[in-house]
């Protein structure tokens, strides 16, 4: 029988930097084989696109065979409508894989994911080599473990069986319990004294054997990350978790998705200082997209955690593409036509 195929389950907060990572191991796949299933939150295929433009997959396959979208909500919730049949749909082709990353959503819990590969079905052919929870330094070090913790929280509240005076920390700490490895990103926004503190937080969640590393942007040398064979299904005893007796949980029905799409190019500058003004005016968690900029040949990434905007060049329009501008908003009670017509309104 041939060996197991490994899967990583890669979790974290919205904005920890789940995405870029998964971007840095295919840009740097070291010759692996890689699918990567994505837990989209949206109706724009964003995070794929994203992934899809990092040059791993080549141009003359169809690079949707590689990276599986899933748009219905977290993994935990949607593990027995779409999770099933898209990871039998990859065992099939197994042969001609070395590994998966799967991203979880910002709002889903690891363990009820990592269950799923106790069926027969995925069990005899697919184990999950590891779990890596990545974590806003930035974010911890202020004391909301998430640039948007609202975004977090509204699920936790959801939830009628549940009680928490800190929700979102009991969340921060199911994921680093439930971890294999520990990433602290985005070191350089924060001090010496601040990021020792982060650690010495991490530490207390974490069984004495889960490391801990420290990254810029996420960039983590692939081997460090891939190959632990954790098998973390058979010991999911030793992982604790707040929600070990709950039988399923709800997501806030209120956190919703909308986007634009614009058939012009914008200049970066004032098109973030709009959409700064728009998170001051509507509770939006996250903004993320492409963006066509005048007299440019190459696509602008956009992606924004509450009033924090982070922007690059990913790599040239192609000449048969159509030069849009999308974006996807990520939020509560979200106005969209409001969001449409400020940003219409941009000359």
């Amino acid at each position: 029988m041939a060996a197991k195929l490994p899967v990583t389950v890669i979790t974290g907060f919205l904005g920890s930097g789940k995405t870029t990572l998964i971007r840095h191991l295919l840009q740097n796949n070291q010759g692996r084989r890689i699918a990567v299933l994505v837990n989209e939150f949206g109706e724009l295929g964003i995070d794929g696109e994203l992934l899809r433009s990092c040059g791993y997959c080549p141009e003359d396959t169809d690079s949707n065979s590689n990276i599986v979208e899933l748009t219905n909500g977290c993994l935990c919730c949607t593990v027995q409508e779409e999770f099933l049949p898209t990871m039998l749909e990859l065992l099939k082709r197994r042969d001609k894989l070395d590994c998966i990353l799967i991203e979880t959503s910002g709002l889903a819990l690891p363990k009820p994911l990592v269950k799923a590969f106790r069926w027969p079905e995925i069990r005899n052919a697919a184990t999950v080599d590891a779990v890596i929870a990545v974590v806003d330094c930035e974010a911890v070090a202020a004391g909301t473990f998430a640039a948007n913790p609202e975004a977090v929280d509204a699920q936790r509240q959801a939830d009628p069986n549940l009680e928490h005076e800190t929700p979102l920390q009991e969340l921060f700490e199911d994921q680093l319990a439930c971890a294999d490895l520990v990433i602290l990103n985005k070191t350089d926004l924060v001090d010496d004294q601040k990021l020792s503190a982060v650690v010495d937080l991490v530490k207390q969640e974490l069984q004495s054997s889960v490391k801990i590393v420290e990254s810029d942007r996420s960039s983590v040398d692939p081997s460090v990350i891939l190959g632990l064979q954790a098998a973390v299904e058979d010991n999911l005893d030793a992982r604790p978790s707040h929600h070990d007796t709950e039988e399923d949980h709800d997501h806030d029905e209120e956190i919703t998705s909308t986007h634009v799409i614009f058939n012009r190019a914008f200049d970066p500058q004032a098109l973030q200082k709009q959409l700064e003004a728009i998170v001051q005016q509507q509770e939006i968690y996250r903004i993320k997209g492409f963006v066509a900029v005048p007299n440019k040949p190459m696509r602008l990434v956009l992606q924004g955690v509450g009033t924090r905007f982070d922007q690059f060049y990913d790599r040239p329009w192609q000449p048969e593409e159509q030069r849009q501008t999308q974006l996807v908003f990520i939020g509560q009670k979200l106005n969209p036509g409001q969001i449409e017509s400020q940003l219409a309104a941009l000359n």
